[in-house]
């Protein structure tokens, strides 16, 4: 049994619901005040899980964390994300490790329908680094995501722009224009058509950008993170689980979630 709300404070009787590999995750992070407990008690989320990702347990973490309960882990072949589901994170890592391209494989996978439908039904979802690659594999967003210009794997804090504050994933950033969160990717180099960015750009979909010229892949037109039509699904190559306030430090990547708690 997970965290439940008594007089406005997180009761966490037990908190192990989770495949074993979670448990003990799951209690340390249930054991975190959430930040947000009475909205978040009402928002059910899930994260799906590859063979090669290893960003899981973060979003695992940030979710258990912010709302105060546990999501569901949906392993890639089983196809079912859990009815009620509001939101879906696609984490990062390496998906079967990344071969052919990044996020081939996974955008073929079994549970990639069901995402579809959960997209279909209005759902929320969040791709984050592989998973905003998977997210363009199956064509739940434009453009791919490339090899780095520099052609090295860059792990680092990242200044970054936001773009709007009026948007389900941003609306918490109000007042505050640049945050850092970390990057680690690759292949983060974002390419669209110029139709493709000139429609992103036109219809407020770049969600954010890097900022203070330091872009650490050649991301074109400096792009982060990009929005659905329906703005409900964002893809962004930096790791917003991993600034969430714990051992990583840093808080920024807190405003993606508790937006969507306001969104929900």
């Amino acid at each position: 049994m997970c965290p439940t709300v008594d007089s406005g404070k997180i009761v966490t009787p037990g908190c192990g619901n989770q495949p074993d590999r979670y448990d003990a995750m799951t209690a340390k992070a249930c054991s975190l005040p959430a930040r947000l407990p009475a909205k978040g008690l009402r928002m059910k989320t899930a994260v799906i899980v590859f063979p090669g990702s290893n960003c899981d347990r973060d979003a695992h973490d940030a979710l258990a964390k912010v709302t105060g309960k546990a999501p569901a882990m949906v392993w890639h072949k089983d196809g079912t994300i859990p009815e009620g589901t509001d939101l879906v994170m696609v984490p990062g890592g390496f998906s079967y490790g990344d071969y052919l391209r990044c996020g081939a494989m996974a955008g073929n996978s079994p549970v990639i329908s069901q995402l579809h439908a959960h997209a279909e039904r209005g759902g929320y979802v969040l791709g984050v680094c592989n998973g905003f690659q998977i997210l363009c594999e199956t064509g739940l967003l434009p453009g791919a995501l490339m090899r780095n210009a520099s052609l090295h794997f860059v792990c680092r804090p990242q200044a970054l722009s936001v773009e709007s504050a009026n948007t389900a994933y941003t609306s918490a950033y109000e007042g505050k224009r640049e945050v850092i969160i970390p990057v680690a990717h690759h292949d983060g180099n974002y390419f669209a058509d110029d139709a493709t960015l000139d429609t992103l750009e036109g219809e407020g979909r770049v969600a954010f950008r890097y900022s203070n010229g330091h872009n650490p892949n050649g991301s074109a037109r400096d792009i982060a993170g990009i929005l659905s039509e329906n703005g409900r699904i964002l893809g962004m190559m930096p790791h917003p689980e991993r600034a969430i306030g714990g051992h990583e430090g840093g808080t920024d990547g807190l405003g993606v979630f508790e937006s969507l708690l306001s969104a929900a």
